[in-house]
This record gives structure tokens, C-alpha cells and sequence, in this order.
């Protein structure tokens, strides 16, 4: 997709949608990190479930600790590999106290440093808490780099340099919220809803459904 028409695809999905934010449910800082942590091969409507109940009795890491593992197990058996994600959830509270006095830090580096925390976390909560313009690919948005010819790429790692470099600047904080919505919503795995897209004549996709 050319430089012009990039422009044009991020225009007509601000217009359209000019706050974009996460759909997970969160009060602070360390319950968006939670909630992203969880939110691998899940969905947010799934998180969103067990995290109100979770963060009702846990809203902070010393609570989190407090509670413990067992209990937080308790509080997510209806996530998919809810054990594993327990027992990061409880060492993630734990090395925040330790190393960051209970804040969520700033830096990537310390970020995916918590357990249960990699590249693709640690941009979200680095985006929507910080305010960086940094790009978070997950499936959705590596389904629609591709698709649409928007920023192709053989994994995340690509796919997310080549949208950093493409993305005009004024719309880089806010798309990896829109890329994610779209892919989601419109740009769907099995039948994109091309019909609906406010973008498919922009997009390279061939086998479009209209």
C-alpha cells in the first residue's frame, strides 16, 4: 500500500473513531498489566469477567500477593491457561514491591522483565499508560498488515517495525487501537465483512467478500 493511501486508511478510521482505547476493564496501571497478561489467547470479554471479580478483592500487587496463588487460580478458571497465568500474575505483584516499590515501570526493559510480560504486553501497557507511540501486534493486527497490504511481514517483529516506520505520525499513537478494532470487528479471520469496511477500496486483499 502506498504512502498516500496509508494516510487516507488512518484518516478515515480517526474520523470515525477519533478516541480508541483498549476493551479491557481496568482502575490503575497494574490492572491493565494484569489484564494484558491474562488476555493471552483470550478474550477481553473473558478477561473482562474474571478481572472484575479478581480486582474486586485484589486491586493492587500487595493485594494480589496477599491473596495468593491458590486463590487467584480460583478467580480464573474461566481463561484458558488460567494456572500458568495465576502463578505469573502473583510473581509479577511480587517483583513490582520488590524492584519498583508496587509501581508499574515506564521502561521496556524492566517491563518484560515480570513474568507472564513480553513484547507484545509490554507495548499496550507502554501505549495506553504512558502515552508512547509504540505499536502492539497481536492477531489481529498481524491479520490486517498482511491483508491489506498495509505493512506485510513474516512475523509480529516485522510486522510491527514496518507499521512503526509507515504509520504518519499523528495517527501512530492511536493505531495499534484502530488496527486491533478493525481486525476484530470488520477484518475478521474467516469472513471479513468487507461490505462494511470503511477502508476496501484502499485495501489490497483480493478476495474480498463484496
Amino acid at each position: 500500500m502506498k504512502r498516500d493511501a496509508i494516510r487516507e486508511f488512518f484518516r478515515r478510521l480517526a474520523e470515525a473513531n477519533p478516541s480508541p482505547t483498549t476493551e479491557l476493564e481496568y482502575g490503575s496501571p497494574f490492572q491493565l498489566l494484569v489484564a494484558v497478561v491474562l488476555s493471552a489467547q483470550a478474550t477481553d470479554k473473558s478477561v473482562n469477567l474474571a478481572t472484575r471479580e479478581l480486582f474486586a478483592v485484589a486491586p493492587t500487587p500487595e493485594a494480589m500477593l496477599s491473596l495468593g496463588e491458590e486463590n487467584v487460580t480460583e478467580r480464573l478458571r474461566s481463561i484458558g491457561l488460567y494456572r500458568n497465568k495465576a502463578k505469573n500474575v502473583v510473581a509479577l505483584s511480587r517483583l513490582l514491591l520488590e524492584r519498583h516499590g508496587g509501581d508499574v515501570p515506564r521502561s521496556r526493559e524492566a517491563l518484560e522483565a515480570l513474568p507472564g510480560v513480553g513484547r507484545k504486553t509490554a507495548n499496550v501497557v507502554l501505549n495506553t499508560v504512558f502515552g508512547e507511540a509504540v505499536m502492539a501486534v497481536d492477531t489481529h493486527i498481524f491479520r490486517v498488515a498482511n491483508r491489506t497490504g498495509l505493512a506485510p511481514g513474516k512475523d509480529v517483529l516485522a510486522v510491527e517495525q514496518a507499521l512503526m516506520r509507515r504509520v504518519p505520525k499523528e495517527y501512530l499513537h492511536n493505531a495499534h487501537h484502530w488496527l486491533i478494532l478493525h481486525g476484530r470487528y470488520v477484518c475478521t479471520a474467516r469472513k471479513p465483512r468487507c461490505k462494511d469496511c470503511l477502508v476496501r477500496d484502499l485495501c489490497e486483499f483480493r478476495d474480498k467478500t463484496v
